[in-house]
């Protein structure tokens, strides 16, 4: 069983959905980059989601945006990035995955980047740009070298997509709750329910929902639905708002512990289902 299928059996069996924040590594800087790891592990994150800064990153919205144009403009690059993880690997056995656009994987050489993930310690990988059917041997090398590849899923997707998405995939379902790209919104999708239902129907692997996540509360209103929510944005507002301030760190780690205190289910009440054959 992999670190990021065990993170999510313990919580199931302890009544609580997972907070998986994500952070843009090297934003502000790439020598603050790890203390905003760790003050996201300080404050009760369950995994992490660490996103390498992109050029051209189609998925996500303005603010995510600015945040790698930040990090990319500090200088971060790919080697700090497998730094942070593997000394983030090195003080804590909280899964690390990492998010990434198809085209820096592929100019690092697949099989190079995958061994240098793997050696640092990274167990998941998400790539919004290669959905399982055009990225099938990606997510076949991530299999064998141990690394879970964790699709994307959305209000669109046919029901032969997530049929490919399920088999293809390892560790949990990233579920996009609504069209477009990431930021924050005041209220989550009124139809979740009954999509994370129909999900369902299809697969046992734990389902996290990501895009428009952004208070405790909403993250209390996923994990009574889905088995984690995805914190992106807002946390990278935190970030952008106090860059420069010398308790960044500690207002980074306040903000993620009252985002956990949203994961606890009412009764210890678990989503979930069999899936449809």
């Amino acid at each position: 069983m992999s670190r990021i299928a065990a993170t999510f059996a313990r919580l199931r069996a302890a009544g609580r959905g997972a907070l998986m924040p994500f952070i843009t590594a090297g934003d502000p800087t790439p020598a603050l980059g790890l203390e905003v790891v760790r003050a996201v592990v300080r404050g009760g994150a369950d995994l992490i989601e660490l996103g390498f800064p992109y050029s051209d990153p189609l998925a996500d919205g303005p603010t995510i945006q600015r945040s790698s144009q930040r990090a990319l403009g500090a200088g971060m690059r790919l080697d700090r990035l497998f730094e942070i993880a593997a000394t983030v690997r090195g003080e804590s056995d909280i899964p690390i995955v990492l998010m990434t656009y198809f085209n820096p994987v592929y100019h690092h050489g697949v099989e190079r980047y995958l061994a240098r993930a793997k050696a640092a310690g990274v167990d998941g990988l998400i790539l919004p740009d290669l959905p399982p059917d055009e990225g099938a041997e990606l997510f076949a090398a991530c299999r064998e070298i141990g690394i879970d590849p964790i699709p994307l899923l959305a209000p669109t997707s046919t029901e032969d997509r997530i049929k490919l998405a399920v088999a293809a995939g390892r560790g949990f379902l990233y579920y996009v709750s609504l069209t477009g790209v990431t930021g924050t919104r005041a209220q989550l999708a009124a139809d979740l329910r009954e999509r994370l239902g129909h999900l369902r129907r299809f697969t046992d692997l734990p389902v996290a929902v990501g895009f428009g996540v952004a208070t405790s509360a909403h993250v209390a209103e996923v994990c009574a639905l889905a088995d984690g929510a995805i914190v992106g944005s807002a946390l990278v507002q935190v970030i952008e708002a106090n860059g420069a301030a010398p308790d960044l760190v500690a207002k980074v780690t306040a903000f993620v512990a009252e985002l956990a205190t949203g994961t606890r289910r009412r009764g210890g009440a678990e989503p979930g289902g069999e899936p449809a054959s």
